[in-house]
This record gives structure tokens, C-alpha cells and sequence, in this order.
């Protein structure tokens, strides 16, 4: 299948029969076209399901084909997650592929091209419950007002503290920053954001972070038209995220903040502080473009975790017991 969308990603090297090629083709286009998702992500969805079918080829000797997935039956499938155990991958790895192979199989069935129950019937690889690592609001604080002192280049230090702005005083997430466009700027109090799978959310902008939006603007050295990237590099290019990440590792050590401080410790802690300033869950979930409550919800974990080391720390009972 020469020039396939397969060629281009890690399933293009992987042993599989003609059918089976076939409808991974229209997969990875149904991922692309109708649920929108990212080069970057239909790149993971390929490897995680070339990571499975090389498994099969390896533990049964066959190349598979439709037929093949088909018939797989439970005991297959945990043979695998075993299999990835046994190999020292971490829960959350385990989780994601099985949930890779779990999709491929829905959109198999949904097709008409095979149906198996027994994928469903598996259970994904619970994971360990996770906190998000938020800054204190002072260190949030001090990050993003002082930030653009670390560069000797104006124009780049200002760069950094309005992408940090949108980071902390916005709640986006790194990608959604880095792929906004000059037309995008908020004119008013609030922003339409674009999300994970294409959706769209409103969040206020608060006059500070508008204010470092129009700063950087006025002193970049490159033309800024409506369909320009807003965040650019050093040469003229959109913005990526491996510097955006560098520049943020550089200023937690300058300022010797744990390893945990990173971009999106930002977003983090932007829900953490609205959170511990009285805001309820439901908007900041849908500032935060969370599709599920429960993915929320793990800030109430992160502010109980607050509390507890302030009673341990601050109450004469406490105290007492050390």
C-alpha cells in the first residue's frame, strides 16, 4: 500500500495483511478528519497499535488480519498487558495503549468489519490516583511577573511572561497558547479557546494578561499581521513547546523551585487557586475545557492536601502529637 498514511507512521513498518492495512488506513483518517486530533497524536495512536500487532506477530507466529483481531479472546489481550508488565512499563502506559486498542476495535465494529466482545469484557489497568503538583501563589505569582527579566533580549522576555500570563491567569494548556494566531487576541473581557478534539470554550482575560499580550506586540521585531502565529522563536517561526518547556526548566532553577514547576504547573495551579479562593468545580471545569467532571474533581484532592499540611504545621493539637 505505497504512499499510504500508514507509510509515515510506525505501523507503516509493521507486519500486517492487506485488510487489516486497509482499515487502519481509514482509521487514522477517521481520527484525522472527523475527530480532528493532532499530528502528534494520531503518531501515538499508530505506535501504541504497531506496539500490539508486533506483539501478536511475535507471541503467534501469523501475520494478523481482520480475522485475526476478530477472533482474539480475552486471555489474549492480558497476555499482552502482561506481557507489558513483565517489561516494567508503568500503569499509565498500559492504560493508554489497551485504550488505544479499545478505540481501534470501536471503529472496527461501528465500520461492520468484525465485532469481538471480548476486548470489552477486559478490564483497563487501573491507575495510581495522581495530584497535580500546583506552585504556591506566591512562587505563581513571582514566575509570572518576573520571568521576563531572565533574558537579556527585551523583546523575548516579554514574549515568555505574556505565554506564562495565559498559562497562570487563563488556565490553557501550553498547545492551545502556542497555536493561537494574532487574530485571536481577545478584544474584549473574554477569549474563545480551541481545545483537545476541536472544541471551543470562553474564558475571561483577565487586564494584566491583556496588558502583557500588547507589550510583547509593540516591541516584537517581526511583523505581527492577523494571521501571524503570536508566539514566535528567535528566527521568526511559530513558537515551540520543547522551548517554551526549556525556558521554564532555566527559570526553576534559577529560582530553585522543584522539578515539578512546569508549564503546565500553570494550568494547574490556576485551577488549584480559583479552587482554594471559593470557586466551584463546575466552572472551573469548564474553564479548564475538562469534557468529565471526575478529571476536576482531583483539585479538590490537591486543596484537601493544602489544608491538611497547613493543620498539621499551624494547630497546637497537631503540633502536640509530633
Amino acid at each position: 500500500m505505497a504512499g499510504s498514511r500508514l507509510d509515515a507512521t510506525p505501523l507503516g513498518d509493521t507486519p500486517l495483511k492487506p485488510d487489516l492495512k486497509q482499515a487502519l488506513e481509514g482509521w487514522l483518517d477517521w481520527l484525522s478528519f472527523e475527530k480532528r486530533y493532532s499530528p502528534h497524536t494520531l503518531n501515538n495512536y499508530a505506535r501504541d497499535s504497531a506496539k500490539f500487532f508486533h506483539f501478536w506477530a511475535e507471541h503467534s507466529g501469523e501475520v494478523p488480519d481482520l480475522k485475526t483481531l476478530e477472533n482474539l479472546r480475552a486471555v489474549d489481550f492480558r497476555s499482552w498487558l502482561a506481557r507489558l508488565n513483565q517489561d516494567g512499563k508503568a500503569r499509565t502506559t498500559m492504560a493508554r495503549r489497551f485504550s488505544t486498542l479499545r478505540t481501534l476495535y470501536k471503529y472496527l465494529e461501528r465500520e461492520g468489519l468484525l465485532s469481538n466482545a471480548a476486548i470489552h469484557a477486559v478490564r483497563t489497568p487501573k491507575l495510581p490516583k495522581s495530584v497535580p503538583k500546583a506552585l504556591t501563589i506566591e512562587d505563581a505569582l513571582d514566575m509570572v511577573e518576573r520571568v521576563d527579566e531572565m533574558t537579556d533580549e527585551p523583546w523575548v522576555g516579554k514574549r515568555d511572561q505574556a505565554l506564562l500570563m495565559l498559562l497562570y491567569g487563563c488556565g490553557l494548556r501550553i498547545g492551545e497558547a502556542l497555536a493561537m494566531d494574532i487574530s485571536d487576541i481577545p478584544k474584549g473581557d473574554t477569549m474563545a479557546v480551541t481545545g483537545k478534539g476541536n472544541k471551543q470554550r470562553v474564558v475571561p482575560i483577565l487586564p494584566r494578561v491583556r496588558e502583557c499580550l500588547q507589550m510583547y506586540i509593540q516591541i516584537s521585531p517581526y511583523p505581527m499581521t492577523p494571521n501571524s502565529p503570536l508566539f514566535l522563536g528567535v528566527r521568526g517561526k511559530r513558537l515551540q513547546a520543547g522551548t517554551a518547556q526549556a525556558m521554564v526548566r532555566k527559570w526553576r532553577k534559577l529560582m530553585g523551585l522543584p522539578d515539578s514547576v512546569t508549564p503546565h504547573a500553570l494550568r494547574h495551579s490556576f485551577a488549584t487557586h480559583l479552587l482554594g479562593g471559593g470557586g466551584d468545580l463546575r466552572t472551573i471545569q469548564e474553564l479548564l475545557g475538562h469534557e468529565s467532571l471526575s478529571t476536576t474533581q482531583r483539585y479538590t484532592d490537591v486543596d484537601a492536601t493544602r489544608l491538611q499540611a497547613v493543620y498539621s504545621h499551624t494547630h497546637p493539637r497537631a503540633k502536640r502529637r509530633k
